[in-house]
Parts: structure tokens; sequence; C-alpha cells
């Protein structure tokens, strides 16, 4: 079961996920107070807060500890969406419903997404990908003027 990151914990990871390297208290510390007054202590109880939960893995150098990112943000997000959609009772209409509320930037990522995911066996195998719902239909320019 993934659990949502509280918000100062994503607030965090957001900058470790950013960033793609081992960070220390203090970068983050440094970093998150541009937004908001923070205690270091503060900070070092949430990465190791998130080093327990399993988030981040740390290494000592020194005194201190850098710590890195055990996963991406693309992951977190998908196990989130995983985990939400599962719970649905009628999980077609659920997808349905999630697509209609896309963007057409979203949507096409989505696409792309699929045939990823598909690769060339599986679409040759299963055919094109089907079309994602569009919602409205806009009017196409005249291709001859």
């Amino acid at each position: 079961m993934v659990r949502p990151l509280g918000e100062l914990e994503d607030a965090v990871m957001t900058r470790v996920w950013k960033w793609n390297r081992p960070v220390t208290v203090r970068e983050v510390l440094e970093d998150l107070q541009r937004e908001r007054s923070i205690a270091y202590t503060t900070v070092m109880t949430v990465l190791d807060n998130l080093h327990q939960k399993g988030w981040v893995r740390r290494e000592a150098e020194g005194r201190a500890y850098r710590y890195e990112a055990v996963s991406t943000r693309a992951a977190y997000a998908a196990a989130l969406m995983n985990e939400d959609w599962s719970r649905s009772d009628n999980q077609a209409a659920a997808l349905v419903a999630f697509f209609g509320m896309m963007s057409p930037e979203q949507r096409e990522a989505l696409r792309s997404a699929v045939q990823i995911v598909q690769g060339p066996a599986e679409q040759n195998r299963e055919g094109p990908v089907q079309e994602i719902p569009q919602g409205p239909a806009e009017p196409e320019a005249d291709a001859e003027r």
C-alpha cells in the first residue's frame, strides 16, 4: 500500500527528485528556506522519516548523511494512481472518467506511453492503439484553402 506523502515530505522529496543526486540536509534546508521558515532539525527529521519509510537511501559522509531517492516521482505517481484505481468498483468507468478529464497534451502523453508499453510485437499482434476519447470534436480547417 502506497501512502501519499505529507505536505512537508512532498516538498523535501520534490527537491530530491528534481536534483537527482545525493543531497544533504543543509542543501534541502537552504532551498526550502526560500519559501518558508524551517529549522535544520525539522528537515533532518523529515529525511530520517523518509529513510525509515523507504523513500530515500542514505550514506554517511563524515558526521552527516547524503540522501538519495530510491525511486522516481513518476513511479510514485503511478503507484498512487494504481492504488486509487484498484479501489474502484468499476475500473473501466473510472478510466473513462479519468481520460475525460485529460487535456489534449495529457492524452497524447498517454498514447505515447501505451505505445511504449505495448512495444512493436504487441502493436503488430493487437493492431493499432485505440483512440483515447477526445471530448467534443473541434472543426478542422479545410485542407484545400
